[in-house]
């Protein structure tokens, strides 16, 4: 891409914080700059809190700080974590999003909640961005944007995030023949980003070319990790995605969820500590003053104060309730609160060492949940021996900051990224012996009188492929026409975890995807063949190009090495 001085910004949209990095080569040296001036403080932010305040009608009231900071009030809803609702699970089943999490606004979807938080997040930064660098220097609305995504998501996650992003405003039409507007909003996984801004680094840790490091991108609703290899020389450093990457919802919030439990439990016979305002005034203690300094063992004896919100309430030594406050004893909250979580955070990274089956030389703990001193010993305990455990400056902003160093790079900084899936088809091929072996039933013949075998599978890209930036997959393929007007292509595209390869549909362990549509009848093959064979029906032999980036899938028609049109992807819940 060339150098134009472009403006670049990125939005790392998180589940509990969310911040702002732009940057260009006419700014700082091309240095990125965070926003840390918001709405509802004086004070300099590096993130601000993902939440909104609506009325009972859906009237969104305010956002970020104000929002959080706001004292419950009768008729007004807090909304957070709503991030957690575009998880896979989340979107094909309603019923596996976790009970714990607030209640959405009467008449308001996930993707409406995101939409408003990113049209304030925006409008905001834009308005900032003006301010701190001049308004005539720069336009945002011409802005390269970047936006971060955890590595659990699939495909159908990350579209609708680009659908909310597209709604907020954040990339739209500029001029009149601006057709590539939508190529200006990029989506990149949250790991992938945070790797960047660690290469960025002067020394990166005392780490030489050919070496493996891992990130644990350890944030508020998610962990994700990832590995890469350091190749090329230092002064033009690049990395490569050397296994697929992996995270689970093990992130910050939910020490929060089970610090509430706790305190559920605790005071079940004291009613008056448990109503909305109470139980945020607990929650909001733990958070903002225990929650990262907590030190694990060392803290089993002591106790910790949490002032009571209803201080007319009677004590109870016996629950720790005396004088207005509560009192938690260190090795309680370790047990319930704390190592809960932390024990799968240290699986995850195990089990992701393990599918390596390389050295790792370094392990680089970034996001605002590495900021746990007990989580960070933790994970020096048990793998300090192997490799080495670094938080790096900067860590809970490496996400947004390499993000906007990934923009402002014009290069791929990442050289390739591992399927972390294999992507496949359901098709209709020429009946095989061993189809007519295996699977006679699934044969019929077509309109032109040969055998067809259904319900086979057909792979695009099989998991833990390597696959280079931009790389596209062709896969050819052939559909009979009876008539001019049959002149749609559509197929399912599926997933599968599985490291077996599969021939039928039966044989389980796909999923779903979204169905994928082409228009054959731009091909001058279509065309020729359409006008001269219009009641016999007619055979069209097209390509379908697939490129995985690391976070979507992007497809396009080819015919004779030319791309004749785009993909529609219909995304299935």
């Amino acid at each position: 891409m060339p150098e134009d001085g472009r403006l670049c910004m990125s939005l790392d949209f998180g589940t509990t914080f969310s911040g702002v990095a732009y940057g260009s080569s006419r700014i700082s040296n091309g240095q990125t700059q965070l926003i840390l001036n918001w709405p509802g403080s004086f004070e300099h932010f590096r993130k601000i809190p993902t939440c909104l305040l609506y009325d009972s009608g859906g009237n969104l009231l305010s956002w970020g700080l104000e929002a959080k900071n706001a004292p419950p009030s009768e008729g007004v809803i807090r909304c957070e974590w709503f991030k957690l609702f575009l998880e896979p699970k989340a979107l094909r089943d309603e019923s596996s999003v976790d009970n714990r999490l607030p209640k959405l606004p009467p008449g308001k979807k996930a993707i409406d909640l995101i939409t408003d938080f990113l049209t304030c997040l925006w409008e905001y930064a834009k308005q900032q961005i003006g301010r701190e660098i001049g308004a005539l220097i720069l336009r945002a609305e011409a802005a390269d944007v970047w936006i971060t995504v955890p590595a659990a998501w699939d495909a159908a996650g990350c579209a609708k995030m680009r659908d909310a992003a597209i709604a907020a405003g954040l990339v739209h039409a500029t001029k009149a023949d601006d057709e590539t507007w939508r190529e200006r909003l990029r989506i990149i996984t949250e790991p992938e980003a945070a790797a960047v801004h660690c290469v960025a680094l002067t020394d990166l840790h005392h780490l030489r070319p050919s070496q493996n490091f891992m990130i644990c991108d350890a944030g508020g609703g998610t962990v994700d990790l990832a590995v890469y290899k350091l190749i090329g020389q230092l002064a033009h450093l690049e990395i490569a995605e050397i296994c697929a990457r992996s995270g689970a919802n093990c992130g910050s919030l939910f020490l929060d969820l089970r610090f509430r439990e706790l305190v559920r439990t605790l005071l079940v016979a004291h009613p008056a500590h448990l109503d909305q305002a109470s139980l945020a005034y607990f929650m909001h203690h733990f958070a903002e003053v225990e929650k990262l300094a907590y030190q694990g063992e060392e803290d089993d004896g002591k106790m910790f104060q949490f002032t009571c919100f209803n201080v007319e309430d009677q004590d109870d030594p016996s629950v720790g309730l005396i004088n207005g406050e509560l009192a938690i004893p260190g090795n309680l909250l370790r047990q319930e609160v704390f190592d809960p979580v932390i024990d799968q955070v240290l699986q995850l990274i195990e089990d992701q060492e393990r599918r390596v089956k390389q050295r790792i030389d370094a392990l680089l703990m970034v996001g605002g949940f590495s900021g746990s001193e007990y989580l960070l010993k933790r994970v020096e305990q048990r793998f300090g021996p192997r490799m080495r455990v670094v938080r790096p400056a900067d860590a809970d902003t490496a996400t947004v900051r390499g993000a906007a160093q990934y923009g402002l790079a014009r290069r791929p900084l990442v050289q390739s990224v591992i399927a972390p899936k294999a992507y496949l088809m359901k098709v209709k091929l020429p009946a095989e012996p061993e189809d007519w072996g295996k699977r006679p039933a699934y044969i019929k013949k077509n309109d032109a009188g040969v055998d067809i075998c259904e319900n086979r599978l057909q792979y695009l890209v099989q998991k833990g492929a390597i696959l280079l930036k931009g790389q596209r997959i062709k896969t050819k393929f052939c559909k009979f026409s009876k008539a001019p007007d049959d002149r749609l292509f559509t197929a399912v595209l599926y997933t599968s975890d599985a490291d077996r390869v599969m021939r039928y549909t039966d044989e389980g362990e796909t999923m779903e995807l979204c169905k994928w549509q082409v228009d054959l009848s731009v091909l001058p093959s279509f065309q020729w063949a359409a006008q001269h064979n219009p009641g016999n029906g007619f055979y069209t032999e097209f390509e379908l190009g697939l490129e995985l980036d690391s976070a979507e899938v992007r497809g396009v028609l080819m015919w004779e090495g030319r791309e004749w049109g785009s993909t529609v992807f219909d995304f299935l819940n």
